[in-house]
């Protein structure tokens, strides 16, 4: 049998003699310790213990009745349901390990997680009640999901929608009632052209998404070709007039029941957006007003912030925002809730006001873009101090659209909707009469939750590294 060997200077090292050149001596300021790698020992420092994860920060508990939970009363809220309704598009096994874990903790008030000073966060476990105004921190591998290898190609135009082309708007449909359809718009489709165009939302919804109405859907609110995420359509004449309302400054009027008025009053949209650079203050409230302007083609159209000065016409821009987390290779996720609708309202907010655009808008970003430098670079943990090592998860090379592309998508996703049951309140109107059964909040309010797209969970993964 053939014997391990240790060298003469490498026992000399071990019982303590000099160390010679092969010897890397420890720091002062930690003990050394002996290790054994390829038959030979050396002095080194104690391998280090794990180190803290980048934690991902949810908003302030609100203390009101979650939409869409069987919940009665707010005030037995648990951490557990309040992570489930967060994280809706997330399986609840993955939620139920981070608390068994012990990885989910909290703070009272609204402390926040990115300001380099040390917190106080204590765990907390699945079935404790939330108070008003906690914030719960969890790893963002909380958000973590897989990718497919396979990019999801729009089918190509043909004359009229083709089999594959009905199949695949089909497969869009989160949600489908008398009333309304819920879509999840993948990006680089467009919703509605300045031209009939056959392949575009409208017009697929319009031949392939009846269901045995006499007419298609109608569009009611639009995202921009290159965005993604939640759009919502009307399936009747007078469920559009009530979503027309929903979504106009006019949205409480006299000839609409009590019930409507404080459906309205809970009804928001929330984005989600990784921007280069990060907003100076970490939420906040936008309040900027938007105009138009022509380029110097004459065709160009192009959306800027408003002077003020009286002279042009403006229309109001109120965007809630707030930071989820810290700046990682140069870039930071954001969660965008626009309070008016204006066109591209968010993209120009984003750019113009924070002076962070989107990553992959080009038509308002373009300036950061041609001098962002998508190499790796040395970030740090806001409160230890530590860097941040990048994963790169195995099979992202066949993707497109990330980070990793020289040529970025637009990373701007409609995430959450939250607006009132139409088809109810249509009932209500027609029977002229109250339904006295069930909680209202639970019958007035419908919530939808949509995963991002591929190009943006590669992102999330990539620019969600934590510390190893």
């Amino acid at each position: 049998m053939r014997k391990k060997l240790l060298s003469r200077e490498a026992l000399s090292a071990a019982v303590g003699h000099k160390p010679r050149s092969r010897i890397r001596a420890p720091p002062p300021d930690s003990s050394p310790v002996i290790r054994v790698s390829n038959h030979m020992v050396q002095l080194g420092r104690p391998k280090e213990g794990p180190k803290p994860r980048q934690l991902l920060s949810l908003p302030p508990f609100p203390g009101l009745h979650l939409p869409g939970r069987n919940s009665t009363s707010a005030a037995y809220v648990t951490a557990i349901s309040w992570l489930r309704y967060y994280f809706n598009d997330i399986p609840p096994l993955v939620i139920q390990k981070h608390f068994y874990q012990g990885l989910v903790r909290s703070t009272s008030g609204l402390s926040r997680c990115y300001e380099g000073q040390a917190m106080s966060l204590k765990k907390i476990r699945p079935n404790d009640i939330m108070e008003v105004g906690a914030r719960v921190h969890v790893p963002v591998s909380v958000a973590e999901s897989k990718v497919s290898k396979r990019f999801d190609v729009i089918p190509s135009a043909t004359q009229y929608p083709n089999a594959d082309e009905i199949e695949y708007i089909q497969r869009l449909v989160k949600y489908k009632d008398s009333a309304i359809l819920v879509l999840n718009k993948p990006p680089n489709l467009p919703v509605k052209g300045p031209v009939p165009i056959h392949n575009s939302m409208d017009a697929l919804a319009a031949a392939s998404l009846s269901y045995n109405y006499d007419e298609g859907p109608k569009l009611v609110c639009r995202l921009d070709r290159e965005s993604s995420g939640l759009l919502l359509m009307g399936r009747t004449k007078e469920s559009i007039s009530y979503l027309q309302c929903l979504f106009s400054d006019m949205k409480k009027t006299k000839s609409f029941p009590k019930e409507w008025n404080d459906a309205c009053d809970a009804t928001y949209q929330r984005y989600w957006a990784l921007v280069i650079g990060s907003p100076k203050q970490k939420e906040g409230l936008i309040c900027a007003p938007l105009t138009k302007v022509i380029l110097d083609d004459g065709k160009t159209e192009r959306v800027i912030l408003a002077h003020n000065s009286g002279l042009e016409a403006s229309q109001e821009a109120i965007t809630e925002y707030r930071v989820l987390g810290p700046v990682i290779n140069g870039c930071s996720w954001i969660e965008l809730r626009p309070r008016t609708n204006c066109k591209h309202q968010l993209r120009v907010h984003c750019a113009e006001a924070l002076g962070t655009p989107i990553v992959g808008d080009y038509k308002y970003g373009w300036f950061i873009h041609s001098r962002w430098k998508q190499l790796p670079r040395v970030d740090y943990e806001a409160t230890t101090g530590e860097p941040y090592k990048m994963r790169r998860p195995e099979g992202l090379d066949v993707q497109k659209g990330s980070v990793l592309s020289k040529v970025p998508l637009l990373h701007l996703h409609c995430r959450e909707m939250v607006l009132p049951n139409i088809a109810k309140f249509i009932e209500l109107h027609n029977r002229r009469s109250r339904i006295s059964c069930g909680d209202p909040e639970e019958r007035d309010i419908l919530r939808f939750v949509a995963p991002m797209p591929s190009h943006m969970k590669i992102s999330w993964n990539l620019m969600s590294s934590y510390l190893v």
